[in-house]
């Protein structure tokens, strides 16, 4: 129960970084830091090293988070932050970086068999949210 309680808190707490990096990122406003806050948001959910874990290529990101047990609910949260981060990050005019993003996402999706939510960003989270146990 209690665990249950931790996650679903964390997972609400995730959404909420989401919800105001979205708030950010709105109309052009300032993209990058809204990939920033998603990026924090991501350390944050993880209990890792988030410089670490978003420096690692895309198939060893999901390697560390399989085998550092991170909960799958929260890899799902992880790969349509990075998949949004990625949005962002080209707003910005970081295309590189939004490429390796978007391969982080992929990945991960591969990886937990999961499916990146389609739409606007408020649409992506609005499904997020509807999917959550």
């Amino acid at each position: 129960m209690f665990e249950q309680d931790y996650l679903m808190r964390l997972l609400m707490q995730f959404m909420e970084a989401m919800r105001r990096s979205i708030e950010r990122a709105d109309d052009g406003r300032d993209p990058a830091a809204a990939a920033d806050m998603l990026e924090s948001a991501i350390g944050d959910a993880t209990d890792l090293d988030g410089s670490m874990l978003l420096s690692l290529a895309p198939e060893s990101m999901a390697s560390v988070l399989q085998v550092s047990g991170v909960d799958p609910h929260v890899t799902e949260y992880v790969a349509n932050s990075l998949q949004l981060e990625s949005e962002f990050l080209r707003s910005a005019g970081n295309d590189e970086l939004a490429e390796v993003r978007a391969g982080q996402a992929q990945a991960l999706a591969s990886a937990y068999g999961l499916e990146l939510a389609e739409g606007t960003p408020v649409e992506r989270l609005d499904y997020l949210e509807a999917t959550q146990d």
